[in-house]
This record gives C-alpha cells, sequence and structure tokens, in this order.
C-alpha cells in the first residue's frame, strides 16, 4: 500500500485543500454579521462549516483507501442506486421545506439534502452499467434506454422538489456521459430534438422559471424582486474590480446579497479580492477537473475510466452553472460552488467524489 500511496495525484488534493481553506474565510467574511444578527453569533456558520471539514476529510480518506475493486461490486452500485431512490422520495413526507421547495431531510442540527447522493449513485451506476455494456451502446434500445429510464426516473422525483437546477445540471451531464459511453451521436441528437417540447411545455408552465428568465433577460426591471439578488452580485463584481476591495471591506454581503455564503459566494469574494481573486480560483477548479479528466484517460479499467470522467465532468459542470449565474450570463439555478459554498451535504459529498478520484489515480 506503501508504494501506491505514492502514486495519488497529491495535485488534486492541494487545490482541494486550498479552495476549502479559501471557502471557510470567506464563509465567515459572508455570515459573520447574519449569524451574529440570527443567532447573537457571528461563528455560528463558520464552527459548522469548519466541522463539515473535518469529516470531509475523514470521509474522503476512507474513500482513497477502500479497495477499488468494492467499487464495482454490483450489491454497492444498486445499493446507492435504491438508497437514492428512497431519500428522494422520503422528502415528500419528511422533507424540510424553505422558500417553496423541499430539498433537505432534517435530522436535529443536521439537514441532509438527497440530490447530492443522486449525483454520486448516477456516477456509479452509468460507470457500471456503461462497462458491462461496451458493445451495445451503439444501440437505442439496449445501450441507451435503459440508462435513460434510471436516470429519468431520479430527474422527475428532483424535478418536484422542485430543484429545476440540479435537473437540467443532471440532465446535461447524462448526455455527455452516454456519448463518452459510446451512444451514436445521431441518437442523443434526436432524442434532444425529442425532448425538447417537453421542456418548453415545463418552461411555461412554472412561473418560478419564467421569472427567473425575465430577471436574467432584465435584472434591473425587477430590481425590487427577481432581479434583486443578480443586480447585487453585479454590483459585487463591479465594485472589486482587478484587484478587489480588500478583505473584510465588502459591502453586498451587508444584508444586500440574500444568504451570501451560499449560492453567491463567490460574489463576495470578487468583491473583496477581485478578478485577480477570481483568476487563481478558476486556476485551482480547473486544475482539480482537467487531473481528474487525466486521470480517466490513463486509467486502463473501464469502469474506473467512466467513473473518474463521471466525477470530474459533473462538479465542473456545477462549477460552470454557478459562476454562470453569479455573472449573470445564465438564469439563476441555485446551484452550490463547490467546496467553497456552505452546506454540509454538497461539502461532504465533493470531498468524497475527490477521494474516489485520488484512490483511482493511484492505480494507473
Amino acid at each position: 500500500m506503501k508504494e501506491d500511496s505514492l502514486q495519488f495525484d497529491y495535485l488534486i488534493f492541494f487545490c482541494a485543500f486550498i479552495l476549502i481553506c479559501i471557502g471557510l474565510l470567506f464563509i465567515y467574511e459572508a455570515s459573520a454579521n447574519l449569524s451574529l444578527h440570527r443567532f447573537g453569533n457571528q461563528y455560528v456558520y463558520l464552527k459548522r462549516q469548519i466541522l463539515f471539514c473535518i469529516l470531509g476529510f475523514i470521509l474522503m480518506y476512507a474513500s482513497m483507501m477502500i479497495p477499488l475493486h468494492i467499487y464495482s461490486d454490483k450489491r454497492l452500485v444498486y445499493g446507492m442506486l435504491i438508497l437514492c431512490i428512497i431519500s428522494l422520495i422520503s422528502l415528500f413526507f419528511i422533507g424540510h421545506t424553505v422558500n417553496g421547495a423541499t430539498r433537505w431531510i432534517r435530522i436535529g442540527n443536521f439537514s441532509f439534502q438527497p440530490v447530492e447522493l443522486a449525483k454520486l449513485s448516477l456516477c456509479f451506476y452509468l460507470s457500471y452499467s456503461m462497462s458491462k455494456r461496451q458493445e451495445e451502446m451503439r444501440y437505442f434500445k439496449k445501450g441507451i434506454l435503459p440508462h435513460l429510464i434510471v436516470a429519468g426516473l431520479i430527474m422527475l422525483l428532483i424535478l418536484k422538489q422542485p430543484d429545476h437546477g440540479s435537473f437540467i445540471m443532471i440532465g446535461a451531464w447524462l448526455f455527455i456521459m452516454l456519448f463518452v459511453g459510446g451512444a451514436n451521436p445521431i441518437h442523443l441528437l434526436i432524442l434532444i430534438f425529442m425532448l425538447s417540447p417537453i421542456a418548453i411545455f415545463l418552461f411555461f408552465r412554472s412561473s418560478y422559471i419564467v421569472h427567473r428568465w425575465e430577471a436574467f433577460l432584465n435584472p434591473w426591471k425587477y430590481a425590487d424582486s427577481y432581479g434583486f439578488q443578480i443586480i447585487h452580485s453585479l454590483y459585487a463584481f463591479g465594485t472589486g474590480g482587478i484587484a478587489g476591495a480588500g478583505l473584510g471591506a465588502g459591502k453586498q454581503k451587508l444584508f444586500y446579497l440574500p444568504e451570501p455564503h451560499t449560492d453567491f459566494i463567490l460574489a463576495v469574494i470578487g468583491e473583496e479580492i477581485g478578478f485577480i481573486g477570481i483568476l487563481f480560483i478558476v486556476f485551482l477548479y480547473a486544475t482539480i477537473v482537467l487531473r481528474g479528466i487525466k486521470i480517466a484517460i490513463d486509467t486502463r479499467n473501464v469502469f474506473n475510466k467512466y467513473l473518474a470522467f463521471g466525477i470530474s465532468s459533473i462538479i465542473g459542470l456545477q462549477i460552470l452553472i454557478n459562476m454562470g449565474v453569479v455573472l449573470n450570463l445564465i438564469p439563476a439555478k441555485g446551484i452550490t460552488l463547490p467546496l467553497l459554498s456552505y452546506g454540509g451535504s454538497s461539502l461532504l459529498f465533493t470531498m468524497i467524489e475527490i477521494g474516489i478520484l485520488l484512490n483511482i489515480s493511484s492505480k494507473r
């Protein structure tokens, strides 16, 4: 094991560690006043995130040390899938609702978001199934359809929460994985064409999505309602400029940006350390994603190859969507920024995924 441990891709770990440290710093910066207002203590959110980080490192180490053949065990793959579906269904009975969305299962002071388990479960399922169906992937009925049915069921449960951001992200990621797995591109294009009318119907059926689209097109027209958050996010980046206003000098975190320590933490970072700081963060993220893809390319085992690519691509998509939202390049989606945003479920599962990447890197 000692010989294998020397082969871990420590650059991924190093970048993730720096991002977590930056996240802790700016979670405190973004949440101190909010925490003081709500709890009479400015360290509440910081203390919680530190506890999540400690647990996250333990889980990351465990996922690094688990023998890789266990990950491809059929019982683990389908066990995770069943647990994922049960947890998503349980939201309708014991879910905790915040701002009209039922996305959390609350146990005492701990909240668990099943969508994070859903992403990892689908990574395992698609990697296992596509590795077993390599010769069948070019056929629609045997290669694409089974994966669409399983992923479609999970996506519908996510849509019912509702969580449109995760629904769209997983849908995009699913097509990427099927393409990489050997699906016929013509089949995928036909499928996209056939599903587009359904997507348009769902778009116009939900006033919530329409409002977000209107705020995306012209946030200043809805400055007092739907566009409020994105306007103050843009103010934050504009104020930060090239070098930033300085640590602690940001203004938009002072009850302008709602919940600035969660989805819009990048706006707080941009205001305080500027464009240079954002570039550094993008560099760290790009290193993790690109090294993850390189691990997938260098790995001979087909299951490990798909698993490494699946984890790398879903982390990369989440990063792109979050950054696109805070810069108003795409409509708001409610997607956290991996390793930086406040939130236990997101952090823990991302660190597990990083641990799996490191594990696969040691066996290349």
